[in-house]
C-alpha cells in the first residue's frame, strides 16, 4: 500500500518510503513535462548531427536564446516542487543572463539573479563548488538541490541581455505532489554595489516582510585595497530591530566558516602565506583569483555559507548587512572601512505574497571589469 508521504523532504532517512508524487522534467526534449512527452522532437539544434538516426536520436539537446529575449524554461502547474535545476550556457558572460522564478501566479519575482551568481559563480568564470545546496561541476555545469515548493504554478524565465545568442541546455527535475500547509516559498535576491561608500554597511537583504527562514549567502567581494579585506560583521536585523541586531558575526571569514583570514600561514610557520580555497557542504571559498601583475589588477573572491542546520528563523521582517572592514596601515591598529566591489545572493524562504524587489540594475552597471 502507497504511502501517504508526500515527495518533498526527501534525505537518506526517508528515502525508502513509497510516495504517491509523479515525477517530472522539463528541458528542451520535452517543453511541457508532460508524461510520455519525451525524445519527440523532429527540429532542434542537435537535428542535423541525428540526421541519418532520426525522430528519438538528441534532436534538440538545447536551445538559443536571441540578444534581448526573455525566454520562458518552464511553466508547471501545481501542487508539486522543484527538486533540481541543471544547466550549461554557451560562453556569455553570466552577469547577461537573468534567472527569475514567479510562484503561483505573482506579478512579481520570487528569484531574480544573475545566473552565475545564483549558482556560487559570480565572476564569470568557473571555480568547483561542492556544497549540498548547489554544485558546479567541470564544463562549467550548473547544478541547483534547493526544494521549490508551490501550490498553484511555477514559471521559470531566463533573460539574455548580451548582444550575442546564448545557447542553453537545462534541466529541470520537479514532483507534482501534496505540498504541507507550512511549507514556505522560495526566494533569491541579487544585489550589488561598486564601490561601497565609504562608512557604509553592504545590505545583502532589506524589505523582507512576513514569516519564513534565511537559508543561505552568497558574496562576489572585489578587493580595492592592499591588504586583509575581511574584518566586517554580519548581522541579521529580525522582528522589529533597529539600530542593533539579534544575530551579529565576529567577522567575514569567521561567518564563511574560515579562520584567520581564509590563510594557514598565519598561524602555522610550517605554511606559506596565501589564501586557500575550499568548498563543503555547507560553507565554502570555492574561487580566488589572483591578480596576474597586468590587467587583472584586484584581488576577487567568492565565497558561499548556506543555512542548512542552522536557518535564521523571522515571524515579521529580515534585514541582513555586512561590514567591508581592513587595516590601516598606522602602528595603533586601526580599521579601515573600505570602499569594494561587491555582489551577493541573499537565499530564502518566506510566506507570499512577498513586497516586490528593487529593480535590477541595467547591464552596464553589473558589468565586470
Amino acid at each position: 500500500m502507497t504511502s501517504s508521504f508526500s515527495g518533498l523532504g526527501v534525505n537518506l532517512s526517508n528515502l525508502y518510503r513509497l510516495s504517491d508524487a509523479r515525477s517530472r522534467s522539463i528541458s528542451p526534449e520535452n517543453f511541457t513535462g508532460e508524461k510520455g512527452g519525451g525524445g519527440m522532437a523532429t527540429e532542434g539544434t542537435g537535428a542535423g548531427c541525428a540526421r541519418d538516426l532520426g525522430q528519438g536520436w538528441k534532436v534538440s539537446p538545447s536551445i538559443e536564446i536571441a540578444p534581448s529575449e526573455l525566454r520562458e524554461l518552464a511553466d508547471i502547474e501545481g501542487p508539486g516542487a522543484i527538486q533540481q535545476i541543471w544547466c550549461v550556457v554557451s560562453n556569455i558572460p553570466w552577469r547577461d543572463l537573468i534567472l527569475r522564478i514567479h510562484w503561483d501566479g505573482q506579478d512579481s519575482p520570487s528569484v531574480e539573479c544573475p545566473l552565475g551568481d545564483f549558482f556560487a559563480c559570480g565572476w564569470n568564470r568557473f571555480a568547483q563548488v561542492t556544497s549540498l545546496a548547489v554544485c558546479v561541476n567541470p564544463g562549467r555545469a550548473f547544478n541547483c538541490y534547493w526544494e521549490m515548493p508551490f501550490r498553484k504554478r511555477a514559471r521559470v524565465t531566463l533573460e539574455n541581455r548580451n548582444p550575442e545568442a546564448v545557447i542553453l541546455y537545462y534541466q529541470i527535475n520537479y514532483a507534482l505532489t501534496e505540498v504541507p500547509e507550512d511549507a514556505a516559498y522560495f526566494h533569491a535576491q541579487f544585489r550589488r554595489s561598486n564601490p561601497l561608500p565609504y562608512k557604509e554597511d553592504y545590505t545583502i537583504l532589506d524589505g523582507v516582510k512576513g514569516q519564513g527562514h534565511y537559508v543561505g549567502t552568497y558574496m562576489a567581494w572585489g578587493v580595492n585595497n592592499a591588504g586583509w579585506w575581511g574584518e566586517g560583521e554580519i548581522k541579521f536585523f529580525m522582528d522589529g530591530d533597529r539600530e542593533f541586531p539579534t544575530i551579529c558575526g565576529t567577522g567575514t571569514e569567521d561567518y564563511f566558516c574560515g579562520a584567520y583570514n581564509f590563510d594557514g600561514g598565519v598561524i602555522d610557520p610550517n605554511m606559506s602565506k596565501a589564501y586557500r580555497e575550499f568548498t563543503t557542504p555547507y560553507a565554502g571559498l570555492p574561487q580566488v583569483l589572483r591578480p596576474d601583475g597586468v590587467y587583472q589588477s584586484q584581488t576577487r573572491f567568492g565565497m558561499y555559507r548556506w543555512h542548512i542546520t542552522d536557518p535564521i528563523r523571522f515571524t515579521e521582517d529580515l534585514r541582513v548587512t555586512i561590514q567591508a572592514l581592513g587595516w590601516r596601515t598606522d602602528r595603533d591598529r586601526r580599521y579601515l572601512p573600505l570602499q569594494d566591489d561587491i555582489a551577493s545572493v541573499a537565499y530564502w524562504y518566506q510566506t507570499i505574497p512577498a513586497a516586490p524587489f528593487p529593480d535590477l540594475p541595467d547591464r552596464d552597471y553589473l558589468e565586470i571589469i
